[in-house]
């Protein structure tokens, strides 16, 4: 008998959670699943729980996913966005966020620029904390739903080969996936140009390749990042041409390679950049099953939190 309850009463990073809380959390993403795809989509699961979302930066899909995931459990949402500029201090934050405390507030969910602002929430306030990013640190809900995405196509991840290919520096979801999947004893691999690629990222136990075909030959999964122009303050490539030509994935590629492997994208997709068109709506292709997952993952993590209120 698996456990029943989560270690934690926040969820600030991958890092922070065991290997039982991620199967907990993907035993009752499995039931929600149900439920999303019911004619009638709702549960009352978290009636009378007040949530409030703060996004400090931008963000489309993982706001639209949490949002949709609270509705869906029957929870009042407050929406609360900034800009980044006005929340530069901590103490700006903490009032925001205390201000939203005094509208009785039970859980929050945050994405922000500065790495270990989640946490520094978790320290000061009350209510529960998601971490939905924080800077190039985090982004444990997205490496959650993809390695749930993972383990609906090939079982248990244990032994498996999941390469992440792109812009690993810049990135809190590769991080994130790191951890999530070397918790479920996967073998995991990261393929960039040297530039992108993390000085020490070899200490958590992935091996580095600077070769997309041989990374694509090893690999059961290639889960592909963007490139983060906007995290990036110098330039780390020669060109985005030239970057397409020797790291972009492309039909021509997959098909040399005489084995069926899975393609993933945490979105939004460069096409024509690090994937191709005809490879991002391919029959390898599962980027819009992990939007589905995503709003079931996170129904997962929504309600087992509530459960430690």
């Amino acid at each position: 008998m698996g456990a029943t309850q989560l270690s934690t009463k926040h969820l600030l990073g991958i890092k922070y959670i065991t290997k039982e809380d991620i199967q907990l959390i993907f035993e009752t993403a499995d039931n929600f699943k149900e439920v999303i795809n019911r004619p009638i989509k709702k549960v009352p699961s978290l009636r009378d729980v007040t949530i409030a979302n703060l996004f400090f930066e931008n963000s489309t899909r993982t706001r639209i996913s949490f949002e949709l995931a609270e509705k869906r459990l029957s929870a009042d949402v407050v929406n609360f966005s900034a800009s980044s500029s006005s929340v530069k201090k901590g103490e700006t934050l903490l009032d925001t966020v205390n201000n939203i405390l005094s509208m009785k507030v039970d859980m929050v969910v945050m994405r922000h620029p500065a790495p270990g602002a989640p946490s520094f929430l978790a320290q000061h306030i009350d209510a529960n904390i998601i971490n939905a990013g924080d800077g190039t640190h985090e982004h444990p809900t997205q490496a959650l739903l993809d390695a749930f995405s993972m383990r609906e196509q090939l079982g248990d991840l244990e032994g498996k080969r999941i390469a992440i290919f792109g812009d690993i520096l810049h990135s809190r979801v590769a991080l994130s996936n790191i951890f999530c999947l070397k918790k479920l004893g996967a073998e995991v691999m990261v393929c960039g140009p040297p530039t992108l690629i993390p000085k020490h990222i070899g200490e958590l136990g992935v091996e580095v390749s600077y070769n997309v075909k041989e990374a694509l030959k090893w690999c059961d999964v290639a889960n592909v990042l963007r490139i983060q122009l906007e995290r990036q303050d110098i330039k780390y490539i020669p060109s985005i041409r030239e970057y397409t030509q020797y790291f972009g994935i492309n039909k021509a590629l997959l098909d040399s390679l005489n084995k069926k492997i899975i393609i993933m994208h945490p979105g939004p997709i460069n096409r024509g950049v690090e994937l191709s068109s005809d490879v991002a709506d391919s029959e390898h292709s599962i980027i819009l099953q992990q939007v589905e997952n995503g709003v079931a993952v996170r129904m997962a993590i929504l309600f087992l939190l509530a459960d430690k209120r």
